[in-house]
């Protein structure tokens, strides 16, 4: 199965350099790209598309807003953010803009493949170092205490953050886990309570950086 890409960065070089590493991988194909957020869109229009590789630092839209534009015209498209800033202030964005991952231009090549599968996949991908930047606003606690709060989750409440950070709505982690949505709320709030985060974005951090797969 080929996993159909757009690309919107609008440096020419950074496109053209992942097209052509993209065109070394048999399961991706880069089938649009764009170098602005209204570009995308009209893009999303015109090609199937499975998942979008957006920068966040672009001309006439930026990648959150980008990002909100194509959750309203598309639920189907997987987002990837593609960006060289690991602060708070534009990860949170993107991920509440409906963003299934987060990744630094460092990122080697191959791994950016590997999130791009993961990401088409279902997975959540956050840069680990976006994670381990973001946990330290996120928490306050020293790594001992953080991981005293996870071992005080049950093993199902465990279960359903894993879900969590796989980005799956509590619908989703009903049908997965064989559980009512009613049951998946409460421990959704459970969850949230035990590890002192005010959100679902924040507990998935909190398991990336400190919950062994």
């Amino acid at each position: 199965m080929t996993i159909r890409i757009l690309i919107a960065d609008d440096h020419h070089v950074v496109r053209k350099g992942l097209v052509f590493f993209f065109r070394t991988q048999e399961d991706l194909e880069v089938v649009a790209e764009a170098a602005n957020g209204e570009e995308v869109l009209t893009g999303i229009e015109e090609h199937e598309i499975d998942v979008a590789l957006l920068d966040v630092q672009m001309p006439v839209m930026d990648g959150v807003e980008t990002a909100k534009a194509i959750r309203e015209r598309n639920q189907s498209i997987k987002i990837l953010m593609l960006t060289s800033f690991s602060d708070y202030d534009s990860v949170i964005p993107a991920i509440q803009a409906g963003a299934n991952g987060y990744q630094l231009k460092d990122v080697e090549p191959d791994q950016l493949a590997d999130a791009i599968r993961r990401v088409h996949k279902g997975e959540s991908m956050i840069d680990s170092k976006v994670a381990s930047h973001l946990m330290n606003h996120v928490t306050g606690g020293d790594e001992q205490e953080e991981k005293a709060k996870l071992d005080s989750l049950t093993k199902r409440e465990k279960e359903v953050l894993k879900q969590m950070m796989k980005g799956q709505s509590n619908k989703e982690i009903s049908n997965t886990l064989y559980i009512t949505e009613k049951t998946v709320k409460t421990h959704v709030s459970n969850i949230l309570s035990k590890l002192e985060v005010h959100d679902r974005t924040q507990a998935a951090l909190f398991a990336v950086k400190y919950m062994k797969e």
